[in-house]
């Protein structure tokens, strides 16, 4: 069993309208959880962010635009608390739910418990949402038999990936308690043989070295090492092989994609929610200049072999 160290608190009072955007902001500057609490009856709201270590309240009064309270909190599980009676989540086919809800699962979807614990991933951040979306509209058109879930928080994508193509998945992460709570939370739903969870900073590891390259790889992370990892991620991909990139805003999506485009990398699709986006892209079975050349060909004589990128 994992105990939280004491978390230090940040928290500001401003208008509904604002507090997504400024929650946006906050998930910039590597809080463990951000959470908006919304008066029913009024125009208020209070964005509320948990951090590991003393942050920078100047910086993010800044980001806010007003003045931040921040305050040291008792030691506690504060994330589990804050994540506790949480509504179900439905994202593509998967139905996301707690222990609470266990009598409330729908017919005809695919259900995951993931309970509230110490690391991130419930389904209710957009960035996780659309990442389930996405693997719902992947499994309509295809079996992916390689899969990769990097920085796997409670490992709910391994999960969803598990369930949908019934083939080993590899989850890393580099909180050793995110690993934790990813194992407890595949044999709590029944995929514990196939959910296979390491502790890894990027690619290097022995474990995910050995498997690729993948087929598939989903990394709902953040902006900053999406770009940093970018060549071992686009090395560790097969060609033809989709790529699932979440965790950014909607002003990173070139930033991020710029990154990805030099090494060969297509856009696919750009998937988003409010703030948050998520990108699809694809390795060409033929690297680009080769794909470049057999199209110059065809065009030539109308003949040659489909174009598959």
């Amino acid at each position: 069993m994992f105990l939280s160290p004491p978390l230090w608190k940040v928290e500001v009072a401003l208008r509904k309208s604002e507090a997504a955007d400024v929650a946006a902001a906050f998930e910039l500057t590597g809080p463990q959880a951000v959470l908006i609490a919304e008066e029913p009856f009024h125009d208020h709201a209070t964005v509320e962010a948990l951090y590991a270590a003393m942050p920078d309240g100047d910086l993010l009064s800044r980001l806010a635009g007003r003045d931040v309270h921040v305050a040291l909190l008792p030691d506690s599980d504060w994330i589990k608390l804050s994540q506790q009676g949480l509504p179900p989540v439905r994202a593509g086919r998967f139905f996301i739910y707690g222990t609470h809800d266990e009598g409330e699962v729908p017919r005809g979807v695919i259900p995951i418990r993931i309970e509230a614990g110490l690391a991130f991933g419930t389904g209710h951040h957009e960035t996780t949402a659309l990442c389930l979306a996405i693997l719902s509209d992947l499994a309509k058109r295809r079996r992916f038999a390689n899969v990769l879930d990097l920085g796997c928080g409670t490992g709910v994508l391994a999960i969803g990936a598990a369930k949908l193509w019934r083939r080993r998945v590899i989850a890393s992460d580099i909180d050793p308690v995110a690993i934790e709570v990813t194992r407890a939370n595949a044999q709590a739903n029944g995929e514990g043989t196939l959910v296979h969870a390491v502790v890894a900073d990027g690619l290097a590891n022995p474990a995910l070295a050995a498997r690729a390259p993948y087929d598939l790889i989903l990394a709902n992370i953040l902006a900053e090492p999406l770009t940093r990892l970018a060549p071992e991620i686009a090395r560790s991909l097969a060609r033809g092989g989709m790529l699932v990139l979440s965790g950014l805003l909607r002003w990173q999506e070139n930033l991020v994609l710029s990154f990805y485009r030099t090494h060969g990398l297509i856009l696919h699709r750009i998937c988003r929610d409010g703030s948050w986006s998520a990108l699809m892209l694809h390795k060409p079975t033929l690297p680009l200049r080769e794909g470049r050349t057999i199209a110059r060909q065809r065009n030539r004589s109308g003949r040659g072999p489909p174009l598959s990128n």
